[in-house]
Formats: structure tokens, C-alpha cells, sequence
């Protein structure tokens, strides 16, 4: 069965800084989960897997065809499903035959099953579209599972997936999840998805100490991640406890010695030994005091050794702080009204029809439906970034809107200069302890929006929505867990539930729904 073998993997940022060291790796057949903090490496090492990158040394021995599913893919605005399956050439070939055009080679060359196979494969993900369907009429999870349709119906050697469930509804989710149980080859998937995890055969996790691989699923490894921490905290704590306890001895054994010599000097002063006799006494005195001195430097030498090594095993994360201010939401202030809205792109039919909803004080409520039911799109007429052809949609408080494609955010600039139009009023201060607290600390804060990885764009996004200087009542949130790392998903939960302000979110996982406290659903 097809491998893939890193040896030696040595990969630097633009700005030579080392991302990967002399990393071994070794992905064999099943399906193997690559997980990791935001900025650890998860999409690049996917892409030098996958040969859109060159190492700086070390080797990367690949099988002969390799599938690649990216989180933003590129494409032409006049692309359809034939062009992402890359049919089009065969595709006409069958038309000229139904046309009786075809030539006597044309007839040789058909794959007479392709339609067929072509929507065996849509269907599979849950995809029940003619495959001249543009790409530009599918919403971000439908785009998903089409990209991965493509992919596994030209049955590569290997699957390279990146967050292959972000944006997808819940039937989504289950569909990718039954393709990749049904995959008999080498698949990586890096992901935050929880659910998807639990399904894997293998975990890889990236940090800043390098690469470790853990069998079985996200749970095992979460249990086994616990143990060896534990462990590691353990064994740092108590090479602390060594170089704390070998400083005391040395300190004492000097305060011995100094007395000592002062006892010396006394009795010689007062003549009342010989000085014969108080010489030697002083060469045995410092002879033994030497050997010792000898013997504490180098318990102390590997005290602090040992302590390096201690440290060294246990890796040092920035804490990640997502505080929200406080809103002043009074809990009968009408918030948000929306009647009779309908709402369509061009001619076609709406895509909202008929839609109302009132929310009065900090409620929570989730906006449910199947991928292209408009979610997204009723998120953007609330906040006026769509207009609203038919009904009404009064807002009433302060709202920010945080998307998924994090359009607030100019690709352009840094994420200094995005906080600073975004938040014109705060002080430079307090606009960079806002950054900080989201772990843009410093140089950190100059990287170019563009630059950033998904969850790095999000962390932005959420540190000009959630730690902006003036009070959002009511927050607008389109899958804002998508792209954030696990630990950072479970920072988010806590604030939004320490929020005291309202919310409106869209998102298909039921954990974090859970867990920020919905009240109430609006299903599209």
C-alpha cells in the first residue's frame, strides 16, 4: 500500500525563519489526522507533501499520484462541476456522439460510463447537481464536498485533505465522514473538527517542539497527550526542586566557609595558637574546601542540565486570551426585528423567503439549515452589507459582523493597520494589548492579513470584533470556529459565554452550540 516517508524535512518561512526541523514522518495506509495549534505548519507541510512547495533539505518520498483537497481553492469565475472534475474534453467527446459528429477514433475513445460515475460520485456526497452546474452558484460547504468528490473520483494514491468539514451542515459532515471510512488508501487530514478526529486511525500533532505521532483516534490521543504531559510536568518540577535544593547547599556550604575562615583569622589575630599549627590548618581547610566546591559546581552543572532538558520536553504556548467587553445589554432592550424579509441573487428564485425573527436582550440563537438555505446571506442583510429588497430588518443596538471570509480584513495590511481602522477611537495601547491577548504580540502584529493561515485570519477577525473599544450588543457570527485550533475553540466558548450581550450565529457543530449556551434556533 502507497506511503509517504519525510526524512529530514527542513522548511523556512519567507522571512527565514524555521518552521520545520529535521522532521521524520511516516504516513502509511488509513486515515491519519493532523492536528496543531494555528501557525504550526498543518497547510504547508500539506503542501510540500504535496509538491507545491520545495523543502529546504531533507526528502519526501510520495506515491505516484497524490490528491490534494485545499481550504480555499483557486478557480475562474466561469468554472463549473466538469471543470473541477476535469471531464470537459471527455465530456464533449459523448456530446459530439449524440450528435452523430463523433469521428470512428471518438467512438473508440469514449467512456460511455462517465456521466454515469460522474454523478455516482455527486451523489455520494450528498451533491444532486447537472455537472455543468457553475461553481459560483454553490455555497461554501456544497464547493466542499463537490472539491472532494472530484478528488476521490480520480481514485489517487494518496488524499491530502485541509479541513475538509469546514462550512458544512451536519448532513455534510456525515457524508465526508462515510467517503473517508470507505477510503482503503493513505489519507491526511488536517483538521480541528472533534467529530472528524474521532474517526481517525492515527494522529499527528505539529508543534513548536516538532512532529509526534499517536495511535488511534482524537480521544486516544487526547488521553495519552494528558499522560505525557503529566509526565513532563512532573519531571520539570522536580528537576526545579534540584537546582532550588543544590543553590540552598552551595549557599550554606559558602556561609560555613566564610565562617570558618573569619574563626581563622580571629585565632590568629589573638596569637594564642601557633602559627605553625594554623597554617596547616588552613591548607587542610581549603584543600577540603576546594574538593567540595569541585564536587557542588558539578551537581549543580547537572542540576541545570537537567533542568534544560526538563524544559525543553515541555512546550511553551502563549496563553490565548479572547475577552470580550462588556455590552450594558439591558435584558428587555429590543435588539433586532425582522419581517416578511425575502431576498434572491438576480433572477434567480430567493434564496430567503419570508423571514422574521425578533430578538429582545441577550438571547442566543442559532441560524440552522442544509448548506445554501442562506445563512450566510441573512447574516449580511442584517448587517446592511446586502440590501433587503423585500421586508424589513431593523437593528437597534451597536452589531459587528465576523464572516467567514473575513471581509472586515484587508489582505492588504497588517493586522496593526486592520485593528486601527476597524477601531479608530481606542489608543495605540490599547489596540495592541487587544492583538496580544489574541497572540499578535509584537512583529507578530506587522504580518500582512494575506499572509496569515485560517486560523491566524480568524484570530485577527475575532480580536478587531470581539476586543474593539466600543460595545457590541449583539454579535453576528458566521462558523466563527472554523479554521481555529481546538484549544482556541474552547477559549472562544468560554468567552461568548461569559458575554453578556446577544448573539446570532450560524454554525453546524453541535458542541460549540452547546457549550456558548443557545436558547433558540432559526432553521432556514
Amino acid at each position: 500500500m502507497p506511503s509517504i516517508i519525510l526524512s529530514g524535512l527542513c522548511w523556512n518561512t519567507p522571512d527565514a525563519t524555521p518552521l520545520f526541523t529535521n522532521l521524520d514522518l511516516t504516513f502509511g495506509p488509513g486515515r491519519t489526522g493532523l492536528v496543531g495549534r494555528n501557525g504550526t505548519g498543518k497547510t504547508t507541510l500539506l503542501r510540500l507533501i504535496a509538491g507545491e512547495l520545495e523543502p529546504a533539505a531533507g526528502t519526501i518520498s510520495r506515491p505516484h499520484t497524490v490528491g490534494f483537497l485545499r481550504q480555499n481553492p483557486e478557480e475562474r469565475p466561469d468554472d463549473t462541476l466538469a471543470d473541477l472534475f476535469a471531464v470537459q474534453a471527455e465530456l464533449a467527446l459523448l456530446a459530439r456522439a449524440e450528435r452523430g459528429k463523433a469521428t470512428a477514433d471518438d467512438l473508440a475513445n469514449a467512456d460511455w460510463m462517465l456521466e454515469t460515475r460522474l454523478q455516482t460520485s455527486l451523489t455520494a456526497v450528498g451533491l444532486d447537481l447537472p455537472i455543468d452546474t457553475p461553481l459560483c452558484k454553490l455555497s461554501g460547504g456544497q464547493r466542499t464536498r463537490a472539491g472532494l468528490a472530484a478528488l476521490m473520483f480520480k481514485e489517487p494514491d494518496a488524499l491530502l485533505l485541509d479541513e475538509p468539514t469546514n462550512h458544512l451542515d451536519t448532513h455534510g459532515r456525515t457524508q465526508v465522514m462515510e467517503a473517508l471510512r470507505a477510503w482503503t488508501g493513505c489519507a491526511i487530514i488536517a483538521s480541528h473538527d472533534r467529530t472528524l478526529l474521532g474517526d481517525m486511525d492515527a494522529i499527528v500533532e505539529l508543534t513548536t517542539l516538532g512532529a509526534r505521532t499517536y495511535g488511534g483516534n482524537y480521544a486516544a490521543y487526547r488521553d495519552m497527550k494528558s499522560a505525557e504531559l503529566a509526565r513532563a510536568d512532573d519531571i520539570l518540577a522536580r528537576a526545579t526542586r534540584t537546582v532550588a535544593e543544590t543553590e540552598a547547599r552551595i549557599r550554606v556550604a559558602s556561609e560555613r566557609k566564610a565562617r570558618t575562615d573569619r574563626q581563622g583569622r580571629q585565632l590568629r589575630a589573638s596569637g594564642s595558637q601557633p602559627k605553625l599549627l594554623l597554617d596547616a590548618a588552613k591548607e587542610r581547610s581549603e584543600g577540603s574546601a576546594s574538593a567540595a566546591a569541585r564536587l557542588r559546581n558539578r551537581q549543580m552543572e547537572d542540576a541545570r542540565s537537567a533542568l534544560e532538558n526538563a524544559r525543553e520536553a515541555v512546550e511553551v504556548l502563549e496563553p490565548l486570551v479572547m475577552d470580550i467587553p462588556p455590552s450594558g445589554l439591558a435584558s428587555g432592550r429590543d435588539v433586532l426585528r425582522i419581517d416578511g424579509l425575502t431576498f434572491g441573487y438576480g433572477s434567480d428564485a430567493p434564496i430567503l423567503h419570508n423571514v422574521s425573527l425578533a430578538i429582545r436582550g441577550p438571547e442566543r440563537i442559532a441560524v440552522t439549515g442544509p448548506n445554501g438555505s442562506g445563512k450566510s446571506t441573512l447574516l449580511a442583510c442584517i448587517h446592511g452589507n446586502l440590501p433587503v429588497p423585500d421586508g424589513s430588518v431593523q437593528l437597534h443596538v451597536p452589531a459587528a459582523l465576523l464572516d467567514q471570509d473575513m471581509s472586515l480584513l484587508d489582505p492588504d495590511e497588517t493586522v496593526r493597520d486592520a485593528i486601527a481602522r476597524l477601531d479608530p477611537h481606542a489608543s495605540e495601547n490599547d489596540r495592541r494589548a487587544v492583538l496580544a491577548r489574541f497572540l499578535f504580540r509584537g512583529d507578530d502584529a506587522l504580518q500582512k492579513v494575506g499572509a496569515l493561515s485560517g486560523g491566524q485570519r480568524l484570530r485577527a477577525g475575532l480580536a478587531c470584533t470581539l476586543g474593539h473599544s466600543q460595545p457590541r450588543q449583539l454579535l453576528l457570527l458566521d462558523e466563527p470556529s472554523n479554521h481555529l485550533d481546538i484549544e482556541a475553540v474552547e477559549t472562544l466558548e468560554a468567552a461568548l459565554r461569559a458575554y453578556d450581550g446577544a448573539i446570532l450565529v450560524v454554525s453546524h457543530d453541535d458542541t460549540f452550540l452547546d457549550r456558548i449556551g443557545i436558547e433558540r434556533q432559526l432553521a432556514l
